[in-house]
């Protein structure tokens, strides 16, 4: 059992940055995909970027592309979104997530742990 916890959400101006961190507590994490979504009240929960196990492939969703970096660090056991022209719209509960299978995920379904999340919010 993967335990996840997020950190580093909080209030920031339109325009700043935060770096959300998730750390994880099993033994397996090296061998995890990992991945940010996020969830806006009264909106579906949606994928915000994936990373491989060794960190050789990222993906992102087309609405943070080229503003958000995903990064991972195997012997801290913890995953990194790097926020950066953050936008009232990126205001949401961010959760990282583990993926035990192989290949990056994109839907919620594909992940098999998930942390309890972390409130971003940006204001204009």
């Amino acid at each position: 059992q993967e335990q996840l916890v997020e950190s580093g959400g909080r209030l920031v101006q339109a325009g700043g940055s935060l770096r959300l961190s998730c750390a994880a507590s099993g033994q397996f994490f090296n061998t995890y995909t990992m991945g940010w979504f996020r969830q806006a009240p009264g909106q579906e929960r949606e994928f915000v970027a994936t990373i491989d196990w060794g960190g050789g492939r990222t993906d992102y969703a087309e609405s943070v592309e080229g503003r958000f970096t995903i990064s991972r660090d195997n012997a801290k056991a913890t995953v990194y979104l790097q926020m950066n022209s953050l936008k009232p719209e990126d205001t949401a509960v961010y959760y990282c997530a583990a993926k035990a299978s192989y290949g990056v995920g994109f839907r919620t379904y594909e992940y098999d742990y998930w942390g309890q999340g972390t409130q971003v919010t940006v204001s204009s």
